[in-house]
């Protein structure tokens, strides 16, 4: 800011000057003080520079007639990817659900494309109005244990880090790296700390001296609590707790019962992956604010998880409440019950009115990130097991998460030893082939709780290499699947009979698509109900991104990638027969 820019905005606030807006007759929610009062909010320069009864001139007033006017949503932790939309098109509808800013972790383009997928993001979050605050990839890849499409390390991360829209290091998903002091591990944490960097946490199951172990290293944060105990635990020691709410992982009403009045500033809401299904039918961080309310969670209170408590953990003190210097990111709710939004002001700019974004939008250039399905020697027969007997470990899916079982089980064979799906026993076979450096790599497993009875899926999302994951009845359609997922360079498809039912390309890294959230929607809507209806998954799974998250090693008990089945208990591998 100039001497100049700053005594404007100076007379602006002092009444010399006209703002640039006023929006009057409103019901001002102070997130500071815990208060509402009616009054109205002056603008100028895209900045809060009057709040109260006292009246100011402007270029233009805008009449809030009695509405709650609130700081704008912010997501504490997301993947863009995962919506498997752009950054553009993701802005474009959560935008008018009241969200103007997020911290997005661009892991998932970075296991594919590495620092070329970091830019494509940093380039594409110029291209929306809504405000996106990167990470810095942390763990590329997750373990050592996967095939990432890169690797990032400490050198890597130097530079980029400095960037003034990287706000740290995102979420450390090797904890066990961290407890035992791994040198990799290490050079970059002190990377984010020489840097003055913040880091984000993924801490499932540590508790008790290994989590004092991963907080001493500076860690900040963490999404993956599932009990009240492990959020209180966190909170006493010092971190911030994000209650997740998504497509996927469904934490918040489980969580919420351990929100006090004294510990309520310490929690956050994020999505951590979520849809446009959900997205368009429930909404984003409204709906999350929404559920709290429902749940007991005093409205203000509510406001300030999806705000200030966001802005806050990540130094973000130019946003995330409604402040004299402040960026004017506002939104206009009809009630703090159902939290409508009717319009919503990012710096100033009115963005969204009544469900609709007004920018208009002109997509990044995605040349870089195109072309990242590359997969050597697979065939049908790269699908055979050869299994000695017919006791084997088996991946169990639990309701309303991607956390997973270690399950036991005896399952039939042929007479070569490969694996012979009944559809009586809900076993069926998972297969992850690596996808970003042809080495022909596939590992196979057995899947339990997602309900095929016929034909197959493959995705090219799977957490966080994002190596093809595909689940079917047999080789033959297991086969089918991928070669057409192959051919499209990237993307989802169901099969059944050899013949494909539905296909969704997702030309960005394998991950996104071009299409708009609604577009997407659609397609989504029409692949999940043939999954249900013609493949036969249970109604009770998500068909796509319940799968995506079976190749995610960092996420209890077991999991599988293309190196094999990984048991996260005894960080390794462990063979398919038990």
């Amino acid at each position: 800011m100039t001497k100049a820019e700053l005594k404007n905005l100076i007379d602006a606030a002092a009444g010399r000057r006209p703002a640039d807006l006023v929006i009057k007759n409103c019901q001002i929610v102070n997130v500071l003080s815990g208060e509402i009062h009616a009054g109205s909010v002056a603008v100028f320069d895209g900045k809060i520079v009057g709040m109260g009864t006292t009246e100011y001139d402007a270029k233009e007033i805008f009449d809030a007639q009695g509405k709650f006017l609130a700081p704008g949503f912010i997501d504490g932790h997301i993947h863009i990817e995962s919506s498997y939309i752009s950054p553009e098109q993701l802005g474009r509808i959560i935008v008018p659900r009241g969200t103007t800013s997020i911290i997005a972790d661009p892991h998932e383009i970075a296991n594919v494309c590495g620092l070329a997928g970091l830019r494509y993001m940093l380039d594409a979050a110029k291209h929306t109005r809504l405000n996106i605050i990167q990470a810095m990839p942390s763990c590329v890849p997750a373990t050592p244990f996967e095939d990432a499409g890169a690797v990032i390390d400490a050198e890597d991360m130097a530079e980029l880090l400095g960037d003034e829209n990287i706000f740290g290091l995102g979420e450390f998903m090797n904890a066990p790296g961290v407890i035992n002091c791994d040198d990799k591990a290490l050079d970059k944490i002190l990377l984010a700390h020489n840097s003055g960097k913040l880091i984000d946490g993924h801490a499932p199951n540590l508790s008790g001296k290994d989590l004092n172990a991963y907080l001493s290293a500076g860690i900040d944060g963490d999404h993956e609590c599932t009990t009240v105990a492990e959020m209180h635990e966190r909170i006493a020691k010092g971190m911030y707790v994000l209650i997740r709410e998504g497509s996927a992982c469904h934490n918040l009403k489980a969580l919420v019962k351990g929100v006090t009045p004294a510990n309520s500033r310490r929690v956050l809401l994020c999505s951590d992956d979520c849809q446009p299904k959900t997205i368009l039918e429930l909404g984003h961080m409204d709906k999350n604010v929404r559920m709290c309310v429902k749940e007991g969670i005093d409205p203000i209170t509510a406001i300030q998880m999806a705000t200030i408590n966001v802005a806050d953990s990540v130094n973000l003190f130019d946003r995330g409440a409604i402040k004299i210097g402040a960026r004017a990111d506002l939104i206009l709710l009809d009630d703090l019950t159902d939290f409508r939004v009717a319009d919503v002001w990012i710096g100033g700019e009115h963005v969204a009115r009544d469900g609709r974004y007004l920018p208009e939008i002109i997509p990044a250039d995605t040349s870089s990130v195109r072309g990242s399905v590359k997969v050597k020697n697979f065939s049908v027969d790269r699908l055979k097991m050869h299994l000695t007997g017919g006791k084997v470990n088996v991946i169990g899916i639990e309701p309303g998460g991607v956390v997973t079982k270690k399950i036991i089980a005896e399952v039939k064979r042929d007479e070569a030893g490969d694996f012979v799906f009944d559809a009586a026993q809900d076993v069926c076979k998972v297969a992850v082939i690596e996808r970003h450096h042809e080495t022909g790599k596939v590992g196979l497993g057995l899947l339990s709780g997602y309900g095929i009875q016929r034909g197959a899926i493959a995705v090219s999302v799977a957490h966080d290499s994002h190596n093809i994951i595909a689940a079917g009845v047999s080789n033959e359609e297991i086969f089918c699947a991928v070669k057409a997922l192959i051919d499209m360079e990237g993307g989802m498809v169901l099969v059944s009979g050899g013949e494909v039912l539905a296909s969704i390309p997702l030309p960005i890294a394998g991950l996104m698509s071009e299409l708009s959230g609604e577009e997407l929607k659609e397609k989504l809507d029409v692949l999940h109900a043939k999954a249900h209806a013609e493949l036969g998954i249970s109604a009770s799974v998500e068909p796509v991104m319940t799968l995506t998250f079976m190749s995610l090693p960092v996420i209890p008990e077991l999991k599988l990638t293309a190196r094999g089945l990984f048991d996260y208990s005894a960080f390794d591998f462990i063979p398919l027969e038990a």
